[in-house]
């Protein structure tokens, strides 16, 4: 029992270390927290890693306070996503038609924030899908965002 502690703190770290890179773009605090850090609001940009010229930003929130600072509370399952061009866009390699871009936890053990890429080839679109799920039961809250690709550039699919 006195070694619980311990162990949740270093699963703690090991999900933060494993966690997409991320750009942290800034923040708002929303509650103030006596303990520990305040409720806030963090946007973070993702380059697309497989589509050059793409960044998605995310903004969601980020529990505080005492189990908040340690990395043990859950976040909400909120997000919003807004994916831009901001540069030239190209591409390495074919695209699946539909793949997760990145995972990020936002619990110690069970919940995820996820991106999902999505191809829309009749359009020449990149739409991108975030949402969280849990082991046992998701959440049906979702944002999504959309990038067209000139025509010049067509969308090279798998």
């Amino acid at each position: 029992m006195k070694y619980l502690l311990p162990i949740l703190v270093l699963a703690a770290a090991a999900s933060v270390s494993c966690s997409p890179k991320a750009e942290s773009i800034g923040e708002v605090d929303t509650v103030f927290k006596l303990l520990g850090p305040d409720h806030k609001i963090v946007v973070d940009a993702y380059d697309d890693p497989k589509v050059e010229g793409v960044t998605c930003y995310v903004s969601r929130a980020k529990t505080g306070g005492i189990k908040g600072g340690l990395g043990l509370a859950e976040d909400l399952a909120e997000a919003s996503i807004a994916c831009r061009q901001v540069g030239p866009i190209s591409f390495s390699k074919p695209l699946e038609v539909q793949e997760e871009m990145f995972t990020e936890r936002i619990s110690l053990v069970f919940k995820k924030l996820r991106v999902v890429r999505m191809v829309d080839k009749k359009r020449n679109t990149l739409v991108y899908l975030t949402y969280s799920d849990r082991v046992i039961e998701g959440s049906p809250q979702n944002s999504v965002a959309a990038v067209a690709v000139d025509r010049a550039t067509p969308i090279p699919v798998k």
